[in-house]
């Protein structure tokens, strides 16, 4: 059953602009949800100062050897896994850069496992095997920013010391009170009433995209604005890794290639033997020093 005080939320409320979604053709269902959609982005403007401190938080534990912990249920717990999948491939970084924790583990990513979003004692128990530190920043994340294992992770977190973000839908919420830094999104009614996989997981994959982007952007894992850290594992990224390399140094397609290989087949050391003209060796040690930050490398 759920708490009494649910329907207050926004996130939980009935949307009067889809309040005949079922009388609808396919198209004007389909104009409904996009209307509704159109909302998201301007919510998640108004919350862009608190993604800016969280962005510089997350890149401060990264840069000194911490990680990037996501923490939800259900949807929540979805998208913070797909963002965090997605980014050692796009940066090239360590798989223990970016960790995920979701009520029902790893099962739960195919299969709903709502039971176990009402424990606190879970999500603490499920941080705990990350062997937190105070070097890493917790992000919880959940539209209606009170689901207990989410809030007892981000507990767990604060008492060991690690920086703490909720991302959640509404105002006021325990989340939001919990950690340091909260990001809250406004995007109001669901199309289908508390359907939070709509509009609420819409802003919060935009909200992820921002973090995780923006972390590695201010460490250095972007020049300009392309994803030189690629990790070239198969034909698609052996391509884009070359084209970056032509973008970026203004090559034709046989000069990066050699490019590439004389840097052995790092986008980064390539680019760096190119534009400050120094060999393989002495790229390296530049990128080492400057912590992988591409541009500080380029200027020694």
């Amino acid at each position: 059953m759920k708490p009494p005080d649910l329907d207050k939320l926004g996130t939980e409320r009935a949307n009067p602009a889809a309040s005949e979604l079922d009388a609808g053709s396919a198209l004007e269902i389909a104009r409904v949800i996009n209307a509704q959609d159109a909302r998201v982005a301007p919510a998640v403007k108004r919350s862009l100062p608190q993604i800016a401190r969280a962005i510089d938080a997350i890149a401060r534990a990264l840069v000194r050897g911490g990680r990037l912990i996501y923490v939800g249920a259900g949807t929540s717990g979805r998208i913070a896994a797909l963002d965090a999948a997605e980014c050692p491939p796009t940066f090239n970084t360590p798989p223990r850069m970016f960790e995920y924790v979701i009520a029902g583990g790893s099962r739960a990513l195919a299969r709903a496992a709502e039971i176990n979003e009402d424990s606190p004692r879970l999500g603490r128990r499920d941080l705990a095997r990350k062997r937190l530190t105070k070097k890493d920043v917790v992000v919880g994340i959940s539209a209606s920013g009170r689901t207990p294992y989410t809030l007892g992770a981000l507990e767990y977190a604060r008492e060991r010391g690690a920086s703490t973000v909720a991302v959640t839908g509404n105002p006021g919420s325990p989340m939001g009170r919990a950690a340091e830094i909260a990001i809250v999104v406004e995007t109001g009614p669901e199309v289908v009433a508390g359907s939070t996989r709509m509009k609420a997981g819409t802003a919060q994959k935009l909200v992820l995209n921002m973090l995780s982007t923006g972390a590695m952007t201010r460490l250095g894992y972007v020049y300009g604005n392309l994803m030189v850290n690629v990790h070239l594992k198969n034909k698609k990224l052996a391509e884009r890794g070359r084209a970056i390399l032509e973008r970026a140094a203004g090559l034709h397609r046989e000069a990066a290639k050699k490019a590439l290989k004389a840097a052995g087949n790092s986008v980064p050391v390539a680019l760096v033997m190119l534009k400050a003209g120094v060999n393989r060796a002495e790229a390296r040690r530049r990128l080492s020093a400057a912590q992988g930050h591409l541009r500080k490398a380029i200027a020694g």
